[in-house]
């Protein structure tokens, strides 16, 4: 039997200024929307919507770290 490989087109990310610019902007949105989950949060009881929140937050996170790993320094701009 032959071992059947894929290629996968992996897209370079973009590090031009624009997309930095970009970025800072997204960096920004992510971060306040993760401000406003952990308040809500603090409001909220229910485990299921707890989990479920802080699952949104644990997305977002990573997406913040991608963005730190493309742009060294990023979070001092913000």
């Amino acid at each position: 039997m032959e071992k059947v490989t894929k290629n996968m087109d992996v897209k370079k990310e973009d590090t031009s200024e624009e997309s930095r610019q970009n970025h800072i902007v997204y960096y920004r949105s992510l971060k306040k929307i993760i401000m406003d989950i952990e308040k809500e949060k603090l409001q909220e009881s229910e485990s299921a919507i707890l989990e479920h929140l802080q699952q949104r937050i644990d997305a977002m996170s990573e997406d913040l770290k991608r963005i730190e790993k493309m742009f060294p320094g990023i979070e001092d701009q913000i």
